[in-house]
C-alpha cells in the first residue's frame, strides 16, 4: 500500500493491519488526512471502534501464545530486518512525514532516524530481559527471577511525531513476548501504513502486530478491552490523565506521556549567542509541535535583556514555508483549526500585557497561500501568571520571561503544574548541579535546547506530564512489557 500521490484525482480510504492482513474498517465515517502545507485532500482515515478494535485485539490474543512460546534470540530477528527495510524505505517514510504533518524534510528524517534507534535497542532484549539470582538465600534454598511477558498490549500515538512515536514502544514490546495493537493518529496514519508494510515483510507471524483506525470511540474500545492488558499513550495531559485513570479502572497496566510547558533558564555567565540560536530552534523546530520544545525562556537577571535581543534577531532568520523544499527551517502548523487555536493564545497574550516583540500572525505563503502556516511569535515582558506562560500552546510562540535571582527562577519553574523537560544554560558547573537538585522535570538539558533522551534511556515527564510509575523506552520498557516471576527453590 505505498503513500498516496498527492496529485491523485481520488484518495484512497485507509485500511486496517489485522492478523497479517489488509482489511477495510466497518466504519462508516472518515476524516480527511490534508496536506498542511498545501490544503491538499491525501487520504480519508475510516473513524473506526469497537468493531475494529475488537477484531485486532482478537487477531493478538489468537497469535500470543505462539509468539510467547518464541525465543527471544529468534523473536528479534525479524527486527533486523526491520531495521534494514527502514533504512532501504528511509527517504519515502520521511517524505511521507512531511506530507502528512508539514514539518521539514530534515526534521522527519531526524524523527525516523530515532524510530530506528529504538529497533536497535529492542533487538538487545535477549540480554536486557533477562532476570536475577542468589544462591543460598536460606540453607540449601536458592530464588530467582524471571521476566515474561503479559498478552496483548497497545499503543495510542499523537499527530506530531507519526512514525517515531510507535516505535517507543511496539519494538519493545514484541521483543519481550507481547502481541501489539497500534491506534495512530487519526490525523497523520500514511506515515504508519508504510511501516506496517515493512513489519508485513519483516516477516513477523499473523497477528503479531496489527493498526486500527479511529478516534475517540477507538481509543475508549481499546482502553475498556478485555483482551488487552497495557497501554501506552502520548498526547496532550488532559487526555492523559483520561487514558490513565479509565485503562486503571479496567486493570490494566498504563503509560500516559502528557503534554508540556517546558522552561530554558538563561545565567548571566552563559554563551548568550549559543543560547538563543539553541533556544529559537528549540521552541520553533516543528513548528513547536513537540512536547520537547522549550517555549519559555527564562532570563535570569542581566541575561533576559541580553536574550531579548538575540532571540528576535534568530527568529527572524526562520525560513517559513513548505516542509519539502530546501532551505526551509518551519513547516505549516497541523491544521486549520490548530492554527486558529494558535492565534487565539497570541490574541490572549496581547490582552494580558505582554510585549508582542515579533509578529508572525500575518505570514502568508507566497507559494502555498492555502497552507496553514504562521510565522514566529515572540512575546517579551512575559509574567507566570499569563496563560501564556501557563498553558501548552504547541506552536510557534515564545514567551521570554524574567527573573531576579537563580532561586526565583527555580520557583517559577517548580510551580508550574506540568514537568516534561527543562534545559539550563550556564558556565558555572554550580548553577547546573542545584537546577538539577531542585526542579521536577524528568528530562533536563545542560547547554542543550532539547533534552531528548536517547533511545536506551527513558523517556518520560513529572508531575502533570506523566501518568503512571514506568517510562517509555530505554529498560524502563522491559520493565513495563514483563512481569517480575520471583522463584523461590529448594530441592530434598
Amino acid at each position: 500500500m505505498p503513500a498516496p500521490d498527492a496529485s491523485a484525482t481520488s484518495v484512497q480510504t485507509l485500511k486496517l493491519y489485522v492478523g497479517g492482513k489488509w482489511i477495510d474498517s466497518v466504519a462508516t465515517q472518515t476524516l480527511e488526512v490534508r496536506n498542511p502545507a498545501k490544503d491538499e485532500l491525501l487520504a480519508l482515515t475510516p473513524l473506526g471502534g469497537k468493531s475494529d478494535v475488537d477484531k485486532a485485539a482478537a487477531a493478538a490474543k489468537a497469535a500470543y501464545p505462539a509468539w510467547r512460546a518464541t525465543p527471544p534470540v529468534n523473536r528479534i530477528r525479524p527486527l533486523f530486518t526491520l531495521r534494514a527495510l527502514f533504512e532501504k524505505r528511509f527517504d519515502d517514510i520521511a517524505r511521507t512525514i512531511t506530507l502528512e504533518h508539514g514539518k521539514t524534510l530534515d526534521e522527519s528524517r531526524s524523527s525516523v532516524r530515532r524510530a530506528i534507534d529504538n529497533i536497535e535497542v529492542a533487538t538487545g532484549i535477549p540480554s536486557l530481559m533477562q532476570g536475577r539470582s542468589l544462591e543460598d538465600i536460606a540453607v540449601g534454598i536458592d530464588s530467582y527471577t524471571m521476566r515474561q511477558p503479559l498478552g496483548v498490549f497497545a499503543a495510542i500515538t499523537p499527530f506530531n511525531f507519526p512514525a517515531m512515536v510507535p516505535m517507543w514502544f511496539l519494538p519493545h514490546a514484541i521483543a519481550c513476548g507481547n502481541t501489539f495493537v497500534v491506534k495512530p493518529s487519526e490525523r497523520v496514519p500514511l506515515s504508519q501504513q508504510i511501516i506496517f508494510e515493512l513489519l508485513h515483510e519483516a516477516g513477523f507471524p499473523e497477528g503479531v502486530v496489527n493498526m486500527v483506525h479511529g478516534a475517540k470511540d477507538a481509543v475508549d474500545a481499546i482502553l475498556e478491552h478485555p483482551d488487552i492488558e497495557g497501554v501506552s499513550f502520548v498526547g496532550s495531559s488532559p487526555i492523559a490523565h483520561y487514558v490513565y485513570k479509565r485503562s486503571a479502572e479496567f486493570g490494566k497496566r498504563v503509560q500516559a506521556l502528557g503534554g508540556a510547558k517546558n522552561f530554558v533558564l538563561v545565567m548571566p555567565d552563559a554563551e548568550m549567542d549559543r543560547a538563543a540560536a539553541v533556544s529559537t530552534e528549540s521552541c520553533f523546530g516543528c513548528a513547536g509541535e513537540r512536547c520537547l520544545a522549550n517555549s519559555v525562556v527564562l532570563g535570569v537577571g542581566a541575561a533576559y535583556d541580553a536574550m531579548v535581543t538575540r532571540l528576535v534577531s534568530e527568529a527572524k532568520k526562520i525560513k517559513v514555508g513548505d516542509g519539502l523544499e530546501a532551505g526551509i527551517t518551519m513547516g505549516p502548523v497541523i491544521s486549520k483549526q490548530h492554527r486558529e487555536k494558535v492565534l487565539s493564545y497570541i490574541e490572549k497574550g496581547i490582552a494580558e500585557g505582554a510585549t508582542l516583540a515579533l509578529d508572525g500572525r500575518g505570514y502568508k505563503d507566497p507559494k502555498n497561500p492555502n497552507g496553514y502556516f504562521l510565522g514566529p511569535t515572540v512575546f517579551t515582558d512575559v509574567t507566570p501568571d499569563m496563560v501564556i506562560a501557563r498553558e501548552e500552546i504547541f506552536g510557534p510562540v515564545l514567551c521570554v520571561m524574567k527573573a531576579a535571582t537563580f532561586e526565583e527562577a527555580v520557583a517559577i519553574v517548580k510551580k508550574h503544574d506540568l514537568g516534561n523537560a527543562t534545559s539550563i544554560f550556564t558556565s558555572s558547573g554550580k548553577s547546573a548541579r542545584e537546577y538539577r537538585w531542585h526542579v521536577e522535570p524528568s528530562m533536563l538539558g545542560v547547554n542543550i535546547g532539547v533534552a531528548a533522551p536517547m533511545a536506551f534511556f527513558p523517556f518520560g515527564g513529572a508531575k502533570g506530564s506523566f501518568f503512571g510509575d514506568i517510562k517509555a523506552h530505554g529498560t524502563d520498557a522491559v520493565d513495563f512489557y514483563t512481569d517480575k516471576k520471583v522463584n523461590i527453590v529448594r530441592w530434598f
